[in-house]
């Protein structure tokens, strides 16, 4: 499985080789998921980070 970069509501970024339920796309469930957070510690809302274009 391939790491996913995601953002907590705190605003750390981090990466995961988890993201519950990826593959069911926003529209069905909403695209946060709760993580802990490795700064904070914290069971946190985390969205994916949309990569910049360029």
């Amino acid at each position: 499985m391939e790491p996913t970069v995601v953002r907590c509501a705190e605003g750390h970024v981090f990466s995961t080789s988890t993201f519950p339920m990826q593959n069911l796309g926003p529209g069905r469930i909403g695209p946060g998921r709760l993580l802990r957070c490795p700064r904070c510690a914290r069971l946190r809302q985390a969205v994916p980070v949309v990569p910049a274009k360029r």
